[in-house]
């Protein structure tokens, strides 16, 4: 599906804040209220908006340490990758996980409330499946950006 301006103007206005009434919504993009809904629907229907979310605080909901983890398998085909998404997709601590090139396989992103916790999760995912070769952990000091909006040209 082709965007063009006004549906990327549509999509940046709802990253930013997906509760904006239709109408304001439809104020700011220069469409009737009705026409910019239908947008809304066809983007949804086309998969372009693909969910909506509640941003929680990690701190807040008592998940205190965020580690990078980096996973290189002992082997490189996709039967054993496809298990490892599989048990990752399971997995609550990982918040993210990215499949890549280079010197490891895949890269995650683990929040827990301790280090005991991130002992448990390593036990109980990590050091249980053979495929893995090795991975290595750091443990994140502080967050200096952490944005979910896609950056969409709207000139």
């Amino acid at each position: 599906m082709e965007l063009d301006r006004i549906d990327r103007r549509i999509l940046m206005q709802l990253q930013s804040n997906n509760k904006i009434q239709n109408i304001d919504l439809a104020a700011e993009v220069g469409l009737s209220p009705p026409a910019c809904l239908k947008r809304i629907k066809r983007l949804r229907e086309a998969g372009i908006i693909i969910g909506d979310v509640c941003l929680i605080n990690p701190e807040l909901s008592g998940n205190k340490l965020t580690l990078i983890v980096s996973i290189e398998m002992d082997r490189d085909r996709d039967d054993i990758y496809r298990l490892f998404r599989q048990t990752v997709m399971k997995a609550p601590e990982v918040t993210q996980c990215y499949q890549i090139s280079g010197s490891y396989d895949f890269m995650l992103i683990v929040c827990v409330t301790d280090i005991q916790a991130y002992e448990t999760f390593i036990d109980s995912t990590l050091r249980c499946d053979f495929n893995i070769r090795k991975f290595h952990t750091s443990v994140s000091l502080r967050t200096v950006k952490n944005a979910t909006a896609i950056n969409l040209n709207t000139d």
